[in-house]
């Protein structure tokens, strides 16, 4: 089994509001945020702390009700949680339907910018890329890296390309030498070991919005780190598809508990404009 790290109280509060705010135009109480993650593990002054400085970066907005403060989303947290949403529901853990192309990106960054190679490096992973060789990455399909690059500053010190392996290419082990399979297999192996007993069995009804908050969470974290390499040259026995099955079929599973413990356990006001 990997040691996984905990999952961040950031990354909690993201998956909560992207589950139970995101496109209702609604604030939540932040007395409801503290019950549902302290059933998660989250003591009250994380809670707290996480929420006051999510509103520092701009990914949350305060807005007052009487001595009650409540809790919206930002357009910045919205973006980010709507791509969450397409990562699962809409692109998923499994590339079916590569076409063959890979995005390539070569670069080059004197020794005075190491920080910013290491940045650059990051990023890139982040974004699904693997190391081919020292300053030529790679990723399957059309990635737009456009965005990253401006942001760091490095458009004079990068090129990318779009290119098709020749024939005589052993894409799968190129594949291999590129990406750690075996760790981001063993991620998906030990979602299931962790989650699957919830696909015959049900907690009880105020739990279950904590428990899938935990489960969708750590569902996110691993397809974010996965680059969504084509299965046709990944080992038959990829647990990828099991895992997001397990995923999806205890996610359905609890919906209705969910949605009667999101009925009793959280206070929701409407958005008001102006406030901040």
């Amino acid at each position: 089994m990997t040691t996984e790290e905990p999952l961040r109280p950031q990354s909690l509060m993201l998956t909560f509001l992207g589950d139970q705010v995101l496109g209702r135009d609604v604030c939540v109480y932040s007395g409801s945020v503290i019950d549902v993650f302290a059933r998660a593990g989250v003591g009250e002054q994380a809670t707290r702390s996480t929420l006051t400085r999510m509103v520092a970066r701009g990914l949350l907005r305060r807005q007052r009700e009487g001595r009650r403060m409540y809790f919206g989303l930002t357009e910045h947290s919205a973006a980010i949680l709507q791509d969450g949403e397409r990562r699962i529901w809409q692109t998923g853990a499994v590339n079916r339907h590569w076409d063959g192309t890979w995005t390539l990106l070569g670069f080059s960054l004197p020794d005075s910018q190491q920080r910013r190679r290491h940045d650059l490096r990051s990023k890139l992973n982040w974004t699904g890329f693997g190391p081919l060789f020292n300053g030529l990455w790679i990723a399957p399909g059309e990635v737009d890296v456009s965005d990253l690059v401006a942001e760091l500053g490095v458009a004079a010190h990068v090129k990318v390309f779009r290119a098709h392996a020749d024939d005589g290419t052993d894409v799968g082990s190129m594949i291999e030498e590129t990406w750690n399979l075996s760790g981001l297999a063993a991620r998906y192996e030990t979602f299931v070991r962790r989650w699957a007993r919830w696909e015959t069995s049900l907690p009880d009804v105020d739990d279950a919005l904590a428990l899938r908050l935990l489960m969708q969470t750590e569902w996110l974290r691993i397809i974010r780190h996965d680059p969504r390499l084509p299965v046709r040259h990944l080992p038959d026995d990829w647990p990828a598809d099991v895992a997001e099955r397990t995923f999806r079929t205890v996610y359905d599973r609890l919906a209705p508990l969910v949605d009667a413990a999101a009925g009793r356990l959280l206070d929701l006001v409407p958005v008001r404009q102006g406030q901040a």
